[in-house]
């Protein structure tokens, strides 16, 4: 009888939770990336018939083809393919991709025309990403925690 309520007793004192303060810092990654995207966009297939707004909706477009070319460096590219085959022949073949999230902290280093096309550079700089993130969601690690 003695060793059932021992057992018994062990069994609930695991039980019992302790109570805890945990103290958290950040930490920064040992390095930073630069990436940088080019985005180009044809000038005469803008739907206008003024030549000074093609050329604004061609700098736009060129701006966020570059802005989807940086999103795949960060977030990959979903690809998606389906084929029919119908008697051993190939009847029909097609392959989609998408682009999704969220850039914050891109630079325009350079939007010019070139020839035909209008053309954006960016860069973005992960230190700037980092500490933009960081500023929102406090990433963090424990430090210490004492219990009482």
């Amino acid at each position: 009888m003695k060793s059932l309520m021992f057992i018994i007793l062990v069994l609930l004192t695991g039980c019992v939770s302790k109570d805890k303060y945990v103290q958290w810092e950040t930490e920064a990654p040992a390095s930073f990336p630069t990436l940088t995207a080019i985005g180009y966009a044809p000038l005469a297939t803008q739907p206008s018939k003024e030549p000074s707004h093609r050329i604004l909706m061609a700098m736009q477009a060129s701006k966020i083809a570059a802005y989807r070319e940086l999103a795949e460096q960060v977030y990959g590219q979903k690809i998606s393919a389906n084929s029919d085959v119908s008697e051993w022949l190939l009847t029909d073949d097609n392959v989609k991709s998408s682009v999704s999230g969220i850039i914050r902290g891109a630079k325009v280093v350079k939007t010019y025309p070139s020839g035909e096309f209008y053309v954006t550079e960016l860069a973005l700089d992960f230190k700037q990403v980092w500490q933009l993130y960081e500023q929102q969601n406090r990433p963090k690690r424990v430090k210490e925690v004492t219990y009482f």
